[in-house]
């Protein structure tokens, strides 16, 4: 400690408190550099602004120089040094606030990237909710409709055991009624016959009544006569029991004509009773027709629904085989964050920023483009269910003024970029022309907001979307 100057820097009650205890003899100006280097480091580690530590750092300096600890070349050494190290450490911090700008920028813009797939995964959440629920639906009209059916095979079983009745009492009825009318037909005969015979016997008691009214008087003349008038009138009598008789007869047949009219009155009802029956039981028969129309309908149903919920359930796993074809294959520039490849139930959607196939102002794909497009279209060719539509989108920029002349608007540029992807697809992709179209929608359907450059560059993009086609045709498949 003889040939040296001793100075020290120490927090004294929240404040840093610095001495210089003078030399005996001068010393070497590195010491004194080393022992400032300390004292800053000393200072540093204790806290206070950069401006402050110089100028306490100066504050020694100087006290060393008028001291006699240090010469003025000396001074003026350390005291440059100091200003390399003020000029180095706001360099840094200039640095670090650039980081922390950029910082702050990058997690930002990582932020609404979170936000927006939150909001994408949301919406697929809800759309597979609904489809869901779909399914739920047809699968509840499905044992709506076995549970129908198996009601109206019980009913048609019932109407056929109903009808295969009627039909055995219709056939009875029929015999039945043939029996009667044959019957009716007899007694009608009968009763013809009868009426005749009563004409005739009516028309014979006339005849006898007159005779007799002129055999009574023939009587009263011959009472006075002979023995032979006698034994006539005897035979006369006799006659009038005949006649008797046969009035009494008549009488019986008039009565049985009654009671025959009687019955077959009864007969005719009877056969219009049948009639009614017979009426109702073909009216049976043509409901239990109508049922099993019906049912064989119903039945044709439940097939129909059944085919098209294994052609749907087909197709969404030939899209997920598509889905995740495409996934390994541009797997490269999905990791960079250039391809999104996204499917929600039947619908599957391939989103590709427009600097993966594009130049900027340009519709022709670029080298690279083409080998992106090749891959798609190696997986995409073999897809023949589904409607393959490309859409052309853009940001809200105007078209500059070096290319307006080829594409006006946003919307010549969109179509124009659509229009290449499908060309190169059906011409050296080998997808099928009939299954396939393409179309530009300018910057009408942003998936982010075009207020910033990452929204905008999200928003320049080819989609490639796979649709269904019409059930009937995937089921006749």
């Amino acid at each position: 400690m003889k040939d040296t100057c001793v100075f020290y820097a120490a927090p004294r009650l929240g404040r840093i408190e610095v001495g210089i205890i003078p030399p005996r003899s001068a010393i070497a100006s590195r010491a004194i550099s080393r022992h400032l280097q300390e004292a800053l480091l000393c200072l540093s580690k204790k806290g206070g602004t950069l401006m402050k530590k110089h100028a306490i750092v100066g504050i020694i300096v100087s006290a060393l120089t008028v001291g006699g600890c240090v010469s003025t070349s000396t001074h003026k050494e350390i005291v440059d040094e100091l200003e390399q190290t003020k000029k180095a450490r706001t360099q840094t911090a200039a640095e670090l606030e650039a980081t922390k700008k950029k910082a702050a920028a990058e997690t930002s813009a990582l932020q609404e990237e979170k936000t927006r797939l939150s909001n994408e995964l949301l919406a697929a959440q809800t759309k597979v909710g609904q489809q869901q629920q779909k399914l739920d639906l047809l699968a509840k009209n499905m044992d709506a409709t076995l549970e129908a059916q198996r009601n109206l095979e019980t009913e048609l079983t019932k109407l056929r055991r109903e009808a295969s009745e009627a039909t055995r009492l219709s056939d009875e009825l029929r015999r039945e009624r043939d029996v009667l009318q044959t019957k009716a037909a007899d007694l009608e005969k009968q009763l013809e016959t009868s009426r005749e015979e009563l004409t005739v016997t009516r028309k014979g008691l006339g005849d006898a009544n007159a005779h007799l009214a002129a055999l009574e008087n023939e009587r009263k003349q011959l009472q006075s006569g002979a023995a032979s008038a006698q034994e006539q009138i005897a035979q006369l009598q006799k006659r009038v029991g005949e006649l008797e008789t046969e009035a009494a007869r008549a009488k019986d047949l008039e009565q049985r004509f009654q009671a025959m009219s009687q019955e077959l009155g009864q007969l005719k009802q009877q056969a219009a009773d049948r009639e009614g029956l017979l009426a109702k039981t073909m009216a049976l028969t043509q409901e239990q027709e109508r049922l099993g129309l019906r049912l064989e309908a119903e039945r044709a149903e439940k097939e129909r629904l059944e085919q098209e919920r294994a052609a749907k359930e087909a197709e969404i796993q030939r899209l997920k085989k598509t889905h995740d074809d495409l996934m390994e294959s541009l797997k490269g520039e999905i990791e960079k964050g250039n391809v999104r490849i996204q499917q929600i139930r039947d619908r599957l959607t391939i989103n590709m920023l427009d600097k993966v196939l594009f130049d900027s102002g340009r519709a022709e794909v670029k080298p690279a483009g083409l080998k992106v497009l090749k891959q798609v279209s190696d997986i995409l060719k073999g897809v023949a269910d589904k409607q393959i539509r490309i859409e052309g989108h853009t940001d809200n920029v105007p078209i500059g003024a070096s290319i307006k002349k080829q594409f006006p608007t946003n919307w010549e540029l969109s179509t124009a970029r659509a229009t290449s992807v499908i060309r190169y697809l059906i011409e050296k992709g080998g997808v099928d022309r009939n299954n396939i179209s393409a179309g530009g929608y300018a910057d009408t359907r942003p998936v982010v907001s075009n207020d910033t450059e990452e929204g905008r560059a999200a928003n320049r993009r080819i989609e490639i979307v796979l649709y269904p086609k019409d059930l009937q045709e995937i089921a006749a498949r």
